[in-house]
Parts: C-alpha cells; sequence; structure tokens
C-alpha cells in the first residue's frame, strides 16, 4: 500500500429548531468543530489539516435526532463532540446545540450523516 489517505472531511450537525442566532450558531459550531479534532486520533488530524480541514455545517430537526446521529457515529467509531450551552445567553443551560463528527474518511461519515441537508 503507497501512502494515499483518503478524502477526509468534519461534519458539524446543527440542532435547528433551537433557531440559535447566526453568531450564536457559529460559535458552537466552532466548538464542535474544535472538539471533533481534538477527540480524533492523531493519524486524522495530520491528515485532516492538510487536506485543508474541509468540513460540512448540516442540521437536524430535534435534540433527539442529535443524540441519534452522536450514537450512530460513536458507534462507527468516529471521532464525536456532542456540544451542550452553557446557558448564559439564549437557550437553558445544557441543552444540546451541535455535534461534530469527525475528522474522518469522508465515506465513514457519509454512513451517518448523508441523509442530512445543508444547514441555511
Amino acid at each position: 500500500m503507497g501512502g494515499h489517505t483518503p478524502p477526509m472531511k468534519q461534519v458539524i450537525v446543527v440542532n435547528e429548531a433551537l433557531g440559535l442566532p447566526p453568531g450564536k450558531m457559529a460559535a458552537q459550531v466552532a466548538h464542535a468543530a474544535v472538539g471533533g479534532l481534538l477527540n480524533a486520533p492523531r493519524e486524522q488530524q495530520t491528515s485532516w489539516l492538510q487536506a485543508g480541514m474541509p468540513k460540512v455545517v448540516l442540521r437536524c430537526g430535534s435534540e433527539e435526532e442529535l443524540f441519534e446521529l452522536a450514537r450512530q457515529a460513536e458507534e462507527a467509531g468516529l471521532p464525536v463532540m456532542l456540544i451542550r450551552d452553557a446557558g448564559r445567553t439564549v437557550v437553558a443551560s445544557g441543552t444540546p446545540t451541535c455535534v461534530g463528527i469527525g475528522p474522518d474518511q469522508i465515506s465513514k461519515i457519509d454512513a451517518v450523516t448523508g441523509a442530512l441537508k445543508l444547514m441555511r
């Protein structure tokens, strides 16, 4: 086998039902992206960084769906970072706002998140 690395990405799924203001959502997505990176094995971190840190922000419709996506990603062995808000501004403390999945191989992530739509 050569040194070819499979294509990598990271996905952050936002609970659209919360209707977060854009700035708040951006901060939560950033938490999930950094947390997912820190939870990934070193080789995956390096491959993803070298690929330009590709990431996609998707949406789901409920807290239950967010939890289910996190569970499926963990079962698939993907790096996962579920973000719960501190509750100082818009939503109650502990409210799950989004989940970072990856960085990992695109095919592995798409197996969990492939049916979701882009965040608008």
